[in-house]
Parts: C-alpha cells; structure tokens; sequence
C-alpha cells in the first residue's frame, strides 16, 4: 500500500519513550515516506515518530508491526480497512 506512513504516538512521560498508540497518515504530497499533518482519525503528527516499517514493505502482512497489534488506533485501522 502506498502513500500511507506509520507512525508512533509515544508516551512522553515515561523514564524512556515508549510506544503509546500506533497510527496511519497519509503521505505527505510527492512523498512515498514522509508523513502528513494528521493521521488517518485526525491526530496531529507533529510530535510522532515515523516507524522504520511502512505498509508496502510488505505486502499480504499488516499495515503495523505485529508486535504492536495491542497498540494499534482502532480508527486507523478502521480507514486501513476501507482503504
């Protein structure tokens, strides 16, 4: 899937960062990598972190590291589904 970025909503407050949600953006405009302002359910993605993998890495798997399944926004995957 193109033309869509994961990115983490981190948890500031803890003693090290750590992943709090996962999201989709859409790209930002004539970039396959770069995230958007907001997310797929609205969120700003100014303080997020880009994730290493992205949805056209792999093809057939899920569009978020497996290992994150717990912390997956439900609307973002909502609109992945519809996507």
């Amino acid at each position: 899937m193109s033309g869509v970025v994961v990115v983490y909503e981190l948890d500031q407050l803890a003693a090290e960062p750590a992943v709090r949600r996962v999201h989709a953006a859409p790209a930002a405009p004539g970039s396959t990598s770069v995230r958007g302002p907001r997310t797929m359910c609205g969120r700003d993605t100014f303080a997020m972190e880009t994730a290493d993998r992205q949805p056209s890495d792999r093809p057939g798997t899920p569009w978020y590291d497996p290992a994150h399944a717990a912390l997956v926004c439900p609307d973002c995957d909502a609109a992945m589904a519809d996507a």
